[in-house]
């Protein structure tokens, strides 16, 4: 009965407590009184008759004077309690007195021994009522217990402050110094002094212990969710099944128990640091909020198992009714067998009884209770021994824990507290992003938060209490949004580029310097419910990363391949599926505009490199770290943005630059120190090749090629000879645009046709529109339409034959008896392709030196620029007499057989220096050797573009017959000249 009655006092300090730290209910208090003066002066105006202001001024202070003042306790132990008209006197009562007196000491005594230890329950809002009921027996009886009342206060050396509610905290010192300041007086100043000064202690020494609090938790709370798991797992055995039931009543208990301590630590730390205004540091914070984790852990745990924790809790609470009926069977027994029977010990049986009688049957709080005031009655006059009554109780106890467990590990696993320290979430969002090791907590922590909707679902200070539930659901997001998502964005993305640009020059990125964060644990995250939408990280990661990388290639469509790369990067690191980004073609890598090309191919065929086989052209040199490269995909992207009649001039150009090209090479071919040496040449070779097996001697060309720089040499050390490769190098890079700008619109076209079904049999939409009558401007539209494709169809049947017509314009030219000089040009090729291999071995030597300047690894324009020369000059026979080629292999093979005849004489020597010297002799030989056959096969793959296996005479014996087959089949001369296309007139 007392411990009801503390009950009942507990809650009336509660309401006292809650209206006192309701500042913005006193505020408006005040400002409704102040609302009524102004109606008192003029009621008329509000419409109140003015004789029922004062009834309900009167109401309004008595209900201040009850509720609003915080006396509501005060009010209630200060009652009188003696009957006025000669009845029953309280005060007076002696027996009541020591009774109650007797009743107060014993439960604290219970509550003492527990209080603070791992077996604590609920002994702290016990603690509250005893020092409830402990005031009104001071306050009714006006007698005070000094030993008793220092034991009160000692309490509070291991438990300073009490949580009442979410966040107000109650101090039992400053409860019983104020409630008494008669008793407060037996104390001296210096214990009043330390028991004040010992919260300042306690929270120093509570925040010093929290890490270490956290880590024994953590293990703690791992076993026994391991145990949990385990047990629950097992089969129950009918032959163990009381066993089996007691352990999980042990279990289940054990984990209300972790559940209490550990809200009891996170609310008493943090309400008192809320209260006393002091400043929590980032450990003690994180700490918190690992509690708060482990506190919600707890509670998953019972809710994942929720369905075999139902099943067996009805079993349990069986079995310790069977355990609490036979203790209680014994003692009715013994009872019955003490044949002195009197009043009191018949009150006793009848107490025993009813015990029984309530315990066969559900576990009802009502019935727990009446079992509870029944046991108080019958535990009177020794009916149990000391052996059996403890036992009994641990039973009784244990049944009140399992019969409510559901609702009482709701309770503590409640968080509704941190509504009120939002402060924390920032600290712990970051701790959660720097650690990055165990992510799945941010369940739990959300999973905490949402425990303070319901909470809020009660406000009446706002019209509606969605206003609230919106004001903290925008709070919550904006926190983690700042904190943790749009940081773990901005991380991954500087990731990212960092590991595409790991060519440049970066900072230091060793794991084992810098730390490494495995930042893919966030991902593996199922999303996370939070009010009415889930917070999928992955998802908004995935989401921001293509909004970044779509609008930067947007911005600089350049970069599309950078973005491209990691794209590719997020999905094989982090398992980001992204989105492409689905550009129109015609932008999407389009690289150097052929336009732009076309308005400046003289500097083009200048500053880059054509490689024959891949099709490709590269920068020669760049300020940049990077070099530009153009291949088909990039013309075919510009003829789409242009359109196709883009080719025909960009031909017309280069037929204009090739005009000034031949003009310099016309005048070199013309020099007399040239011309004159090509003309001894040219004898030289057709007095010896009978002699010589009819190859053009190498030394001859060397000769050529050293003798030429005697001529002069430019300020840049290059020879007339050079500056003449340059130049066929040049018109052979032109020759290859010509033949990747054909490419290109080869590529585009039949992308562009490839959705049209059949090519062979392409319907006229223009006549199907007639058929069916349909409007003009529809007719016109199909007419279009029949255009486009049959332009479509015709471009990738058959690509303009670009390279046969700058031969024929080219060619009756060069052939003119007046340009008889150039028809020395095949003598030279020798000393030119000597040349070029020189260049080229010393360009790719470069490229394994830290100064790049000139390094290169191909330039197939020169041979490109030597098939074309020799097919407009109609020396592909003469050139081919000179054997040049075969000579060249003879020569370096004989020189290589040469040095490895000596170096298997000098291996016997065992003249080291020397062998190094003949192993590089050797090594150089192999290097000239493929070099040179590398621009034969150059040379070979460029020749068929221009049908080298046909003279002059004989392409134009085959020109004849077409032409007279075309007249017999068309029977119109006209139309024979069509083939004269107009684009290098």
């Amino acid at each position: 009965m007392y411990e009801h009655l503390g009950e009942l006092l507990t809650v009336l300090l509660t309401l006292d407590e809650i209206i006192d730290n309701h500042i913005t209910l006193k505020d408006h208090w005040t400002m409704y009184k102040r609302l009524l003066k102004s109606v008192h002066h003029n009621p008329s105006k509000f419409g109140i008759q003015e004789e029922k202001l004062k009834p309900f001024e009167k109401f309004l202070l008595k209900l201040e004077g009850q509720l609003l003042d915080g006396t509501i306790f005060q009010a209630c132990i200060e009652q009188q309690f003696d009957s006025l008209n000669g009845g029953v006197s309280v005060s007076k009562n002696s027996t009541f007195a020591e009774e109650f007196a007797h009743s107060i000491r014993s439960i604290f005594a219970n509550v003492e021994a527990r209080l603070g230890e791992p077996s604590e329950i609920d002994q702290r809002d016990k603690y509250v009522g005893i020092c409830g009921l402990f005031v009104l027996h001071f306050q009714i009886f006006r007698t005070v217990d000094k030993k008793f009342y220092k034991s009160l206060l000692d309490i509070c050396k291991k438990v300073p402050a009490i949580t009442l509610t979410a966040n107000i905290i109650w101090f039992p010192d400053n409860f019983l110094i104020q409630k008494m300041p008669a008793a407060a007086k037996l104390l001296d100043r210096k214990s009043l002094q330390a028991i004040k000064i010992h919260r300042e202690t306690f929270l120093q020494q509570k925040a010093q212990s929290l890490t270490k609090d956290v880590q024994s938790y953590y293990v703690f709370v791992s076993s026994w969710m391991m145990k949990m798991e385990s047990i629950l797992s097992k089969e129950q055995r009918m032959d163990k099944f009381a066993e089996d039931l007691t352990n999980r009543c042990n279990v289940f208990i054990q984990g209300f128990l972790y559940a209490y301590s550990i809200s009891t630590i996170i609310k008493t730390t943090m309400n008192l640091y809320m209260s006393m205004q002091k400043p929590m540091t980032k450990t003690s914070v994180k700490a918190l909020c690992r509690l708060v984790e482990l506190l919600k852990a707890v509670e998953h745990m019972f809710y994942r198992r929720s369905m075999v924790v139902a099943d067996s809790v009805s079993h349990i609470t069986q079995h310790l009714q069977h355990q609490a009926l036979n203790s209680i069977s014994v003692a009715k027994k013994r009872v019955i067998s003490d044949k002195k029977y009197s009043e009191q010990r018949l009150d006793v049986l009848s107490a025993l009884v009813l015990a029984e009688n309530t315990l066969n049957g559900p576990s009802t709080k009502q019935r727990r209770l009446i079992v509870s005031l029944a046991l108080s009655v019958g535990t009177q006059m020794k009916t149990f021994k000391d052996e059996e009554l403890f036992p009994l109780q641990v039973v009784m106890k244990k049944l009140d824990l399992i019969s409510e467990l559901r609702e009482r590990i709701r309770t503590q696993c409640d968080c509704c507290f941190l509504y009120w320290h939002r402060a924390v979430f920032p600290i712990y969002l970051d701790d959660v992003y720097e650690s990055a090791v165990d992510a799945a907590r941010l369940h739990y922590m959300f999973s905490a938060l949402r425990d303070c909707v319901p909470a809020m679902m009660h406000a009446r200070h706002l019209e509606s209490y969605e206003i609230l539930l919106d004001s903290y659901d925008k709070e919550i997001m904006e926190i983690l949004n700042e904190h943790l998502l749009d940081k773990l964005c901005k991380e991954i993305e500087k990731d990212l580029r960092l590991s595409v640009h790991t060519h440049l020059k970066l900072d230091d990125r060793n794991p084992f310097k810098v730390g490494m964060k495995d930042l893919a644990l966030f991902f593996s995250l199922n999303p996370i419910r939070f009010f009415d939408r889930f917070i999928d990280i992955r998802a908004y990661v995935t989401h921001y990363l293509d909004k970044t990388f779509y609008n930067l290639t947007t911005v600089a469509l350049h970069d599309w391949a950078t973005y491209s790369e990691m794209r590719n990067l997020a999905t094989q690191r982090y398992g980001l599926v992204m989105t492409e980004a689905h550009l129109p073609s015609q932008t999407l890598e389009q690289g150097l505009d052929v336009l732009e090309i076309m308005r400046n191919i003289h500097i083009f065929v200048s500053r880059y490199l054509y490689n024959l086989n891949n099709q490709i052209f590269i920068e020669r040199t760049s300020n940049n770290k990077h070099l530009n490269t153009i291949n088909i995909r990039h013309i075919a992207n510009s003829i789409r943005t242009h359109g196709t009649g883009i080719m025909n001039t960009t031909v017309n150009f280069t037929y204009q630059f090739l005009k000034k090209k031949f003009y310099i090479f016309s005048q070199f071919m013309y020099d007399e120190h040239i011309k004159s040496r090509l003309i001894k040449d040219i004898r030289f070779f057709r007095e010896i090749k009978d002699q010589n097996d009819h190859k053009y001697p190498f030394e001859r060309a060397e000769k050529f090629n050293r003798g030429i720089r005697k001529l002069g040499i430019t300020p840049e050390g290059q020879s007339y000879l050079d500056q003449f490769r340059q130049l066929i190098s040049q018109i052979g890079n032109a020759m290859g645009y010509v033949r990747m700008i054909r490419s290109g619109g080869l590529h585009c076209s039949s992308n562009a046709i490839r959705f049209v079904p059949d090519l062979e049999d392409i319907v006229n939409f223009e006549e199907l529109v007639k058929e069916e009558g349909l409007a003009e401007e529809t007719l016109k539209a199909a007419r279009h339409l029949d255009s486009v494709l049959s332009d479509h169809t015709r471009n990738s049947a058959e690509g303009t034959e670009y390279f046969k017509m700058l031969v024929d314009v080219f060619a009756p030219e060069f052939r003119r008896p007046k340009n008889i000089h150039l028809r020395n040009f095949y003598i030279i090729v020798p000393p030119l392709t000597l040349n070029f291999v020189e260049h080229s071995i010393s360009c790719k030597e470069k490229l394994n030196k830290k100064n790049k300047i000139g390094a290169a690894f191909t330039d197939d324009g020169f041979a490109m620029g030597v098939a074309y020369i020799l097919k407009l000059l109609d020396q592909y026979q003469e050139f081919d007499s000179l054997h040049w080629f075969q000579s060249v292999r003879e020569k370096y093979l004989k020189e290589m057989r040469a040095v490895a005849k000596q170096q298997n004489v000098q291996s016997a020597s065992q003249d080291e220096k020397l062998l190094q010297t003949m192993n590089l002799t050797q090594k150089r030989l192999d290097v000239y050797l493929q070099e040179f056959e590398l621009l034969y096969f150059s040379l070979s793959s460029a020749r068929i573009f221009f049908r080298a296996d046909k003279t002059a005479a004989e392409e134009n014996q085959e020109k004849k017959e077409k032409e007279e087959e075309t007249k017999a089949s068309n029977g119109d001369l006209s139309d024979s000249t069509v083939s004269a296309d107009p684009v290098v007139k």
